[in-house]
């Protein structure tokens, strides 16, 4: 496939009438999916785990970068065709084995920040008790399936230092402010405002460290690295499993005491607070007409839930339906994006205010992120509580976390949101 014009689509070259070869294998229990992965470089690895499941794999059989508004449809399609040729013997027919390629977005059409899709040359999967490997490559050259067992676990960070961003935290509450005179003068209903974070340590960092404590302090959410973004979303933008679709949508935030009695007493009054239920009733509407020209029914829920996490707790919402055309769960994660979660309402108002206010271009952060095999079948989650190792440095990274803007929104409350949302990253930074 060559490069369209305009859309910095570069595919990896496969070799002359190769076709990738794709074989599966059931296997007994190897140990947590996140201990299999070997020490290489962050964006050899890639990972999927919520609750001990999921997929992890490493290696690059293929890849395809690409950017513009384009960039879904153009993914999609590519997708489509290196499916299409490939040849597979899947003897586990489960979503997720087989061809399965895994993909990291720009939240962005403007981005300069490449997306990236990734086929790797080891997947490991585990759905409920059952487990499998496959491995991808060329007739010319196939992977042996591996010995799989725990790797030797990667050190702590070394000296981890943190540095503002585009902003510095009194520039960006200023934003927030400029914000909420634009939502007060009714140019729209809500923005969501992200700020940066530096990261220097002394020596190269292990993202198998970063993953493994995600996973540990985080269980609730889906633990992902793709192409050097690593992170715990609690947010899944959608799911397809087999005609079913889910979305499960987060907006409107507390942040949690430490103390049981009190966290429900700040649950309570973040079920009732008039501020956050408008801010969740603006991303619970959006998902829920994206997905309805793809869906016979959608059910929404009512009311929110209340999620509780680690560190935060969120209003929460899972919009179900079932789907009604060929749709695969990248096509949806496009007709969803970006939702009002992390872009705004309206959004065509919204996301250049964003480009105008953060000062920075936020590249794949808040971008879907996620997996999806030959079927179309998949998940993608919005690529939150996250942070992107610098190609240049592997001992440096860039943390990012957002807040939903409202008219009752206060830029001091909202930094402190902030703060808490850089919580899962930095902690497993320092940890020790």
């Amino acid at each position: 496939m060559s490069t369209l014009p305009g859309t910095a689509a570069t595919p990896t070259p496969l070799p002359s009438g190769s076709p990738l070869v794709v074989r599966t294998h059931a296997i007994p229990d190897p140990g947590a999916l996140l201990e299999l992965l070997p020490h290489t470089e962050p964006a050899e690895l890639v990972s999927w785990v919520r609750h001990g499941e999921g997929l992890v794999g490493w290696g690059r059989a293929a890849t395809f970068e690409v950017s513009g508004p384009d960039r879904f449809a153009l993914a999609d399609q590519w997708w489509r065709d290196v499916v299409t040729h490939a040849v597979v013997r899947d003897e586990v027919r489960q979503p997720g084995s087989g061809p399965v390629v895994f993909g990291s977005l720009p939240f962005a059409d403007d981005s300069t920040e490449q997306g990236l899709m990734v086929v790797p040359e080891v997947v490991v999967g585990r759905r409920a008790d059952r487990w499998w490997v496959t491995t991808i490559g060329h007739d010319s050259h196939l992977p042996p399936i591996p010995s799989l067992g725990p790797s030797v676990p990667g050190d702590a960070p070394a000296d981890v230092r943190f540095t503002d961003g585009a902003l510095t935290p009194g520039d960006w509450k200023r934003a927030v402010s400029k914000a909420v005179e634009r939502i007060s003068r009714g140019e729209l209903d809500k923005v969501v405002l992200a700020r940066d974070l530096r990261v220097q340590a002394d020596a190269p960092i292990d993202p198998r460290w970063l993953l493994r404590q995600l996973a540990e302090r985080y269980d609730r959410t889906w633990t992902f690295a793709v192409g050097g973004l690593v992170g715990a979303t609690p947010e899944l933008l959608v799911r397809r499993d087999q005609g079913l679709v889910l979305s499960r949508v987060l907006a409107g935030t507390i942040r949690r005491s430490g103390d049981d009695a009190r966290d429900l007493a700040l649950a309570a009054s973040l079920a009732r607070s008039s501020k956050d239920l408008e801010e969740h009733e603006y991303a619970v509407r959006s998902v829920a007409e994206a997905l309805a020209p793809h869906c016979s029914s959608v059910n929404v829920p009512e009311t929110p839930f209340v999620l509780h996490l680690s560190n935060v707790m969120h209003l929460a919402t899972d919009i179900a339906g079932v789907a009604a055309d060929h749709a695969t769960s990248l096509a949806l994660a496009a007709s969803l994006h970006p939702t009002a979660a992390v872009g705004g309402t309206p959004a065509d108002v919204a996301v250049p205010l964003i480009g105008e206010l953060e000062g920075m271009d936020r590249g794949r952060y808040a971008g879907p992120v996620g997996w999806m095999d030959a079927s179309g079948d998949g998940e993608w989650g919005i690529a939150l509580r996250c942070g992107r190792f610098d190609q240049a440095d592997p001992s440096a990274m860039r943390l990012f976390a957002g807040c939903g803007i409202v008219a009752g929104s206060d830029p001091e409350a909202e930094a402190a949101e902030a703060e808490a949302k850089f919580l899962p990253m930095r902690d497993a930074l320092t940890a020790t």
